[in-house]
């Protein structure tokens, strides 16, 4: 395959800086379906290229979507926009699926491995909207004190995050656990780095969380999520719990 291929699908499997073209992208869409389509869109596309492709990526990508992923990791830290948090911990995630079809994986489990993670970043996505909505923008620290006026919107929103960032019984986690399982035999510093990428992503989502949930609602007054978005998010959550309970199987 030649450079110019892999740089191709660099943009949509996002390689610093190359990743920037999603970001920007992604700062101009204030629509809540454009940007749910761009989140599950922007990365099958690139697999989609690798699959047409063919060949299985270089190491050298490999150690380049692990970069791209700890630095997107660790500026999502310092962020405090939802929208902006979101989209560079799905450039984070998407960075490290070059691991998975560089171990052969692009027709295979790599689609998968990406859903485990589409589907709670879509959903954040449509939680963000509704915030924005709600309030303008969704800031941490300046909406501190969801749990207290929007309690249903909080809970399923601590639980989006949990999924994002790959807490057990979510499918990420088994992702996760299973790429690091692959790596280990012959690339056991490269599992580290995704070690360090996942507690990036679970440092940055305790902080988000704190900043949107703890705190003093200062006497706001605003309806909170519907009984049926509720219900229908939150089957949806149970769902996806149980497929990564089943996912158990394949690492065991």
């Amino acid at each position: 395959m030649s450079l110019i291929a892999y740089l191709l699908v660099a943009v949509f499997l996002p390689l610093f800086p190359l990743s920037m073209v999603f970001n920007r992208v992604f700062a101009q869409v204030h629509n809540t379906w454009l940007r749910i389509a761009l989140l599950v869109g922007w990365p099958l596309t690139g697999v989609a290229l690798l699959a047409v492709l063919g060949d299985s990526p270089p190491q050298w990508l490999v150690y380049w979507g692990v970069a791209t992923a700890l630095l997107y990791g660790f500026r999502a830290l310092a962020l405090r926009d939802l929208a902006l948090w979101l989209a560079h911990l799905a450039t984070s995630v998407w960075a490290l699926m070059w691991l998975p079809a560089a171990l052969g994986q692009t027709a295979g489990t790599l689609p998968a491995a990406l859903l485990a993670f589409a589907v709670p970043l879509a959903l954040l996505a449509w939680l963000t909207g509704h915030l924005e909505k709600l309030f303008g923008a969704a800031y941490a620290g300046a909406l501190g004190g969801l749990a207290t006026d929007l309690p249903r919107l909080s809970w399923l929103l601590v639980l989006v995050v949990l999924a994002v960032i790959g807490t057990p019984l979510f499918p990420g986690f088994f992702a996760l656990l299973g790429m690091v399982k692959e790596l280990l035999p012959a690339m056991p510093v490269t599992a580290v780095g995704v070690l360090l990428v996942w507690m990036l992503w679970a440092w940055a989502g305790m902080r988000m969380l704190q900043g949107l949930i703890v705190g003093d609602p200062g006497g706001r007054a605003n309806a909170d999520i519907g009984l049926a978005h509720t219900g229908i998010l939150g089957m949806l959550l149970a769902m996806f719990a149980a497929a990564g309970i089943w996912l158990t199987g394949s690492l065991v």
